[in-house]
């Protein structure tokens, strides 16, 4: 699942250089001998910090002493801090520890993380990171190398074990060898956006629910037949959720999952930008086709929905009977369905169609997690925050607390695992208790969106889900087959802000292409001019950047 995707959807939701590795051994260093009995090893890594008490994976962990960390705190502007939120206060009640939050707001949280980050200003934990944004930080030396301090985390150590996401984990090593963050861990990796279809529609015309984008087009053509007046596929996320769970499908990348633009062509042995492939072209003309029969609402490509816009309102108008979404969607397309009068229909969130490439999705993949700034190595009680962030994240109690709250008081829990919310409270934006008067997210603050899905076994996946949701985490189980992920190819700072310099604009140009091509602004006889302008902004010198760094690391 790409970032942008889950942002947006929780609202409506490489390398370095050795001057970098020299700042952050020197902060290694000052952070063990702070501590009283820090030391490094031959290679400059941190051995033998002072803790406070010693960490256990799935075990509560408590400082010995009160300490307090700072955190970087994203707003959400439906689900302000009020002074009310009991969830920092159970944080500090079950390990000792005080959060110091700086806030930033969520519509533009990246530039104003990146700029305290720079300005040496941020606060020592930076949440909601996801793998790829680390580069830039850790190549400047802004960032601790986490995999220096694995063995003080020992519930992440567990569970990427566990979960057979070792392998992944070294994927995020920098051209030094070292990772400068740790991802948020899912037992089961599931895509988090896919089409939500009206099956009850679907069902009236005699289609079956579309396992196959052709499938999909077929079913459209017959509900257009029935509904002349609709279009009844939509996005609602200017085209970057579709194009990112179907690319898949079509042996490429796209949308919010394009990345950097790098493809690993099996057959030839290297990258190539995936902006120019058979593939790519392919899933162009195919929503270009879907555009030509009146199958897809064009506005979706061009307008952000953000819940409650334009999409949802279709929806409700039934003008449109299939859109991105997430599981929350589910639940807003169902209020608006409701609120408009329709009755007895059916919402499914579908497995993301195959395609020519097959049954594909996105390969197994991370969730956000976090980085530690260079300043919190120098903190003497560095240790206690390697076993306080290991203990938030990938401690299995600390993650139902998160979502769920205070067991007893918020909730309680069955002999069969389920969770059922105390009449007073309720979890709106889940529909779960809609009846409680006090809700768990918004007037208690668990269940946030800086902190809640990061990481999540199946069974705390499955708990706040709806069976239907259920039904989709296992039909992506047993029908789909996740892609392999690129190989690993880290550049290192010089080859980063060339990287930059090449490939956003690169990416713009695909960007602005793309939404051309599918809304038949620009005829797809012009893919040829398409790809040599693409040529002539750099591609080739951006690639051999790519490739040499696959190169460098494979060695």
């Amino acid at each position: 699942m790409a970032r942008a995707g889950h942002l947006a959807g929780r609202r409506a939701r490489s390398a370095r250089a050795a001057g970098a590795l020299t700042v952050v051994g020197a902060l290694a260093l000052a952070a063990c001998g702070s501590g009283g009995g820090g030391s490094t090893d031959a290679d400059g890594e941190a051995t033998d910090l002072e803790c406070s008490t010693e960490s256990v994976a799935d075990e509560q962990w408590k400082a010995a002493e009160p300490r307090e960390f700072s955190l970087l705190w994203t707003d959400w502007a439906d689900y302000p801090i009020t002074d009310s939120w009991e969830f920092f206060d159970e944080i500090e009640k079950r390990t000792n520890v005080k959060l110091k939050l700086t806030n930033i707001p969520f519509s533009d949280h990246e530039e104003k993380r990146s700029l305290l980050i720079s300005a040496g200003d941020a606060p020592q934990i930076i949440p909601l990171i996801y793998t790829g944004e680390e580069q830039q930080f850790a190549a400047s030396g802004a960032v601790v190398p986490l995999s220096d301090y694995a063995d003080y985390m020992p519930n992440f150590k567990k569970y990427t074990e566990e979960w057979d996401l070792v392998d992944m984990v070294d994927d995020l090593r920098q051209e030094d060898g070292k990772y400068y963050m740790t991802p948020g861990l899912h037992e089961v990796s599931v895509p988090m956006f896919s089409v939500i279809i009206r099956k009850d529609v679907f069902d009236e015309v005699g289609a079956p629910v579309p396992e196959t984008w052709e499938d999909m087009q077929k079913g459209l053509e017959l509900i257009k037949a029935k509904y002349p007046d609709s279009t009844p596929l939509a996005d609602g996320f200017e085209g970057g959720a579709i194009t990112n769970y179907a690319a898949h499908a079509f042996g490429t990348v796209a949308g919010w999952g394009f990345g950097d633009g790098a493809w690993w062509d099996e057959e030839a042995g290297e990258f190539v930008y995936a902006g120019t492939t058979d593939g790519y072209k392919d899933m162009l003309t195919y929503f270009n086709g879907l555009t030509e029969k009146g199958l897809l609402d064009t506005e979706s490509f061009t307008a952000a929905d953000s819940g409650g816009g334009t999409v949802t309102e279709k929806v409700a108008s039934e003008k449109v009977f299939a859109a991105s979404g997430g599981s929350w969607t589910v639940q807003e397309f169902a209020t608006a369905l409701d609120a408009a009068g329709v009755t007895d229909y059916e919402l499914v969130q579908i497995a993301p169609p195959g395609g020519p490439a097959g049954q594909m999705v996105e390969p197994r993949n991370f969730w956000n997690g976090f980085m530690l700034t260079a300043d919190a190595a120098k903190d003497e009680n560095f240790c206690d925050l390697l076993h306080f962030t290991d203990w938030l994240y990938y401690n299995p109690e600390a993650r139902e607390l998160i979502q769920w709250g205070v067991e007893g008081t918020h909730y309680t829990k069955d002999a069969e695992g389920k969770y059922t919310l105390n009449p007073e409270y309720t979890l709106k934006q889940l529909n779960l208790n809609p009846s409680g008067t006090i809700d768990l997210k918004k007037d208690l603050g668990f269940a946030n969106d800086v902190l809640t899905g990061s990481t999540e076994s199946i069974e705390l996946k499955t708990s706040y889900n709806t069976p239907a949701y259920v039904e989709y985490i296992e039909a992506i189980q047993e029908t789909r087959t996740p892609r392999d992920p690129m190989p690993p190819h880290p550049l290192d700072e010089a080859e980063l802000e060339q990287s930059s310099l090449l490939g956003t604009p690169l990416k713009d140009t695909v960007d602005t292409a793309t939404l051309a091509f599918i809304l038949g602004q620009r005829d797809l006889s012009e893919w040829d001019d398409y790809v040599s302008g693409l040529e002539g902004q750099g591609l080739s010198g951006y690639m051999d950047l790519i490739n040499g760094a696959y190169e460098r690391a494979n060695s």
